[in-house]
C-alpha cells in the first residue's frame, strides 16, 4: 500500500482496548505498534530529537488516573505530542480525568451539568452542603471505576480531601427508579460510535461495571443527549472518549468525560469496538487511508490478542505486585484519613475495618449486612458492610468492607482477597513500622 503508515498507541500497562488499537490498525493494512517501556526511546542529539520506534502518529492511551505521579505521565505523553501527531494530546487529556477541571470546561456550554462545590476549607465545603438538599454526590476530583465516590446525607461531616487528593460535592441527579443507571456514549471523532445503559449493582448506586454493574444496548438513543456527548468531547479537545450521561426528571446532565475508557462494557452491551474507528482516525491523521466498510465490518470484533510483534511482557504495571504480611496503607472516608498498618488475610473474602478506625475516617454509609464465618460461630456473625478506600503504594482501591470491633487485635484494618487479589503475598515480609515494634517488644 504507497499510502502505509505507522500508528503508535502510546500505553505502559496491558490492557484489551491497546491490544485492540493496536491489532486493528494492523487488520485495516497499516503498522500498529505498542509504544512501551520496552521499546520507547526519546534521543536529542545537537539539539535534534528523534523517537524511536519512528512512528508516524500517536494514539495516547496512558492511564493517569491509577498511578501515584501522574505528572510523570503527563510529562511522557506532552514530550511525545510534541514530536509527532497525537490523538488525545495530553494537555486535554488533564482537564478531562480531572472532573472539576472538566466541569470547569464546559461550564459555559451548552453542556448541561450538576451544580458542583470545591472548596479547600472544610468548614466552607460543610456550609456549601446545605444547598444540595438531603443527600448530595461527594467525589474525588481524580478517580477511576467509581472509586472515591459516595452518596452522602445532609449531616454527615466531609474534607476537602480524600488521602492525597481533591475532593468536592456535587447536585445528587436521581429518577424515582428503583436501580440507579446512567448512559455511557462512546465518541470517536465528533461521531457516536455505540452507547450503553449502565446499572448499579445490588447495594450499590454506581453504575461502573468494575463495580459488577450491569450493561444493555441502547438502540434508541435520545437526540439530546447523543448531541451533549459529542459536545462535551469537543469543547475538552478529545479526539475519543467515554461520555457518561444521568437523566433527571427535566432532562439528561453531563457527569464525567473519560479518555481512558474501556471498551469491555461496551461491546459486551452494544457488540461494537471502538477500536478501529481510534485507528481509522489515527491513520487518517497521518496521511493514509482505510476502507470504511472494513472499519465497520471489524468493529463487530474485540481483536484484544497480544500483537504479534510484542514477545515480552509489557511494562512493570502489568506485572503484579508483592504486598507483605503487614502493610502501612493509607485508609480514607468521607470525613478523613488515617495511615495505619493492615494484616494481609488470604481467607478472608471481604476487607475489615474497625469501629473505632471506621467512625474516625467517616467510612459509610452502611450500604448492606454481610455474614462473617467465625471458629466459635457455625452460622456466621451479620455484619454492616461500608464503602472504604484504601491506598497502598500508587493504587488505590474502593472496597465494601465489613465492620468489626478490633479493638483488641494488633491491626485496625485487615486486608481480604477483595484487595490481595491484585496482588502476590509474601508472608515473609512485614512493614518497617511493624518490624520496628515487632523489635521493641
Amino acid at each position: 500500500m504507497d499510502d502505509s503508515v505507522s500508528v503508535g498507541v502510546l500505553s505502559l500497562h496491558s490492557s484489551k482496548e491497546t491490544k485492540a488499537i493496536v491489532n486493528a490498525v494492523d487488520a485495516l493494512g497499516h503498522t500498529g505498534v505498542w509504544l512501551r517501556e520496552q521499546n520507547l526511546v526519546v534521543d536529542i542529539e545537537d539539539g535534534h530529537p528523534t523517537l524511536e520506534p519512528d512512528v508516524d502518529v500517536v494514539a495516547n492511551r496512558l492511564l493517569l488516573s491509577k498511578t501515584e505521579q501522574p505528572c510523570e505521565l503527563l510529562g511522557l505523553a506532552k514530550t511525545v505530542s510534541r514530536l509527532r501527531p497525537t490523538l488525545n494530546r495530553p494537555e486535554n487529556v488533564l482537564v478531562a480525568f480531572h472532573k472539576f477541571a472538566a466541569a470547569t470546561a464546559l461550564a459555559e456550554s451548552d453542556v448541561r451539568l450538576p451544580d458542583a462545590t470545591l472548596a479547600l476549607d472544610a468548614d466552607r465545603l460543610n456550609r456549601e452542603k446545605t444547598k444540595y438538599g438531603e443527600e448530595a454526590v461527594y467525589k474525588t476530583a481524580i478517580g477511576t471505576h467509581g472509586g472515591g465516590t459516595w452518596k452522602i446525607r445532609a449531616d454527615e461531616q466531609v474534607n476537602p480531601r480524600v488521602g492525597d487528593r481533591y475532593a468536592f460535592l456535587q447536585e445528587l441527579i436521581e429518577r424515582d427508579e428503583q436501580r440507579h443507571r446512567d448512559l455511557r456514549i462512546y465518541v470517536v471523532d465528533g461521531d457516536v460510535i455505540g452507547a450503553m445503559r449502565r446499572y448499579a449493582p445490588e447495594n450499590d448506586w454506581r453504575t461502573n461495571v468494575a463495580l459488577g454493574g450491569d450493561v444493555e444496548s441502547v438502540t434508541d438513543l435520545p437526540e439530546a443527549a447523543e448531541a451533549m456527548a459529542v459536545e462535551a468531547a469537543d469543547t475538552i479537545g478529545l479526539d475519543y472518549a467515554g461520555v457518561d450521561l444521568v437523566e433527571g426528571a427535566d432532562g439528561w446532565y453531563l457527569l464525567e468525560v473519560n479518555p481512558t475508557a474501556g471498551f469491555k462494557g461496551l461491546f459486551r452491551a452494544a457488540d461494537v469496538s471502538p477500536a478501529p474507528y481510534v485507528a481509522k482516525l489515527a491513520i487518517e491523521t497521518a496521511g493514509g487511508s482505510v476502507d470504511d466498510e472494513e472499519v465497520t465490518r471489524l468493529a463487530r470484533t474485540l481483536d484484544d490478542s497480544m500483537p504479534p510483534d510484542v514477545t515480552e511482557t509489557p511494562g512493570r504495571e502489568h506485572e503484579t505486585s508483592i504486598i507483605g504480611y503487614t502493610e502501612e496503607v493509607l485508609v480514607s472516608g468521607t470525613s478523613g484519613t488515617e495511615r495505619v498498618l493492615a494484616k494481609s488475610d488470604t481467607g478472608a473474602s471481604r476487607t475489615s475495618i474497625d469501629t473505632r478506625l471506621a467512625a474516625q475516617i467517616g467510612a459509610g454509609p452502611i450500604k448492606s449486612m454481610t455474614k462473617v464465618k467465625s471458629g466459635s460461630v457455625k452460622s456466621g456473625k451479620a455484619r454492616p458492610v461500608v464503602d472504604i478506600v484504601v491506598g497502598i503504594g500508587g493504587d488505590r482501591h474502593t472496597v465494601a468492607a465489613s465492620l468489626a470491633d478490633r479493638a483488641h487485635m494488633d491491626y485496625p484494618l485487615l486486608l481480604g482477597r477483595d484487595i490481595l487479589e491484585h496482588y502476590q503475598v509474601d508472608v515473609r515480609r512485614r512493614s518497617e513500622r511493624d518490624e520496628k515494634a515487632v523489635e521493641e517488644e
